[in-house]
């Protein structure tokens, strides 16, 4: 495995794949860089080199007694870009948790080497709901997360995962095995770092950030997440950031790299693509087409994968 130092000495485990235009990859709470590897393929055998990291505390990183804020994360983003030579026409792509390190790093680095972001079921700009946030998530609920890790930390996370994969009564989206893994991830996390990362996510208010998007940004999110609320998080910053680009996944829930595992590899490389001056991806050809015209077209692709999908009964 490759590590790279943040700046108080702590070891980040990154990973890259493919040769060419830089993408950086920022992964959600509780999980790692692996759960953007089908991703990373997709973006390597399309020219591009994919890099992504496990945030300090989270998976083989190193499990830090401390900096478990966005200013830390952010620098520690800034860190793995320096060592990866990452500093020029780079492309950053924030899941969830993640899209707050893109938004910090534009507002406190300056946006420094950044061309294009992408992001993917964020959190930005604010989860919590507030007199000035309406919809946003009520205290209580992040109290009832608290608690029930306190409680039986290991039993919280099966009951999440199938909040954020969008288990129904019936039909589960993805295979057991996913959410096997993914609750295996979450185990190799510190407990101290899932903590301190779930109050800072929960309590960092990212609207002061916004102004600071400067370059082309795309904002994918689906319209079932339970976990992030679409309405609080990517309808706010597309009406917030000037051109920012809002792709609606009808009826997706929160996991949307193994829910829509092809189309989001897709929409994010076409974007890449597009806005990088390059020809390509499911937009060629529609530079003047309307929001609502790309997001038919997102509508239609995706209601074609969710009918060609197997129940797993």
């Amino acid at each position: 495995m490759k590590y790279v130092d943040a700046r108080d000495g702590t070891q980040l485990r990154v990973k890259e794949l493919g040769e060419g235009r830089p993408v950086v990859l920022i992964h959600g709470w509780p999980l790692s860089a692996d759960s953007w590897d089908p991703v990373m393929i997709a973006l390597a055998d399309s020219g591009f080199r994919a890099i992504a990291y496990d945030r300090r505390g989270f998976g083989h990183s190193e499990h830090a007694p401390r900096g478990y804020d966005y200013d830390t994360f952010t620098d520690d983003l800034a860190d793995v870009m320096a060592a990866m030579n990452a500093t020029r026409d780079v492309a950053l792509v924030g899941f969830s948790m993640g899209g707050g390190e893109v938004a910090r790093y534009m507002s406190r680095h300056g946006g420094k080497g950044v061309a294009q972001a992408v992001l993917v079921g964020s959190v930005v700009p604010y989860l919590l709901k507030t007199d000035s946030n309406p919809d946003g998530v009520p205290q209580s609920t992040f109290d009832q997360m608290a608690e029930g890790m306190e409680t039986d930390y290991r039993r919280f996370f099966t009951g999440f995962f199938q909040d954020f994969y969008g288990d129904g009564w019936v039909r589960s989206r993805v295979a057991d095995e996913e959410k096997q893994w993914a609750w295996n991830t979450a185990m190799m996390a510190s407990r101290h770092a899932v903590l301190k990362a779930a109050q800072a996510f929960a309590t960092t208010d990212f609207r002061p950030d916004l102004p600071s998007f400067t370059v082309p940004t795309l904002v994918i999110h689906g319209t079932d997440d339970r976990t992030v609320p679409i309405d609080a998080t990517a309808r706010v910053v597309a009406q917030e950031v000037p051109g920012a680009e809002l792709l609606e996944y009808g009826g997706e829930p929160h996991g949307l790299f193994a829910t829509q595992t092809e189309r989001l590899a897709e929409d994010i490389i076409a974007f890449l693509q597009r806005t990088g001056g390059e020809e390509g991806g499911i937009f060629d050809g529609l530079d003047g087409a309307s929001r609502q015209d790309r997001q038919a077209i997102v509508d239609e692709v995706t209601a074609a994968s969710v009918a060609t999908t197997p129940a797993n009964l």
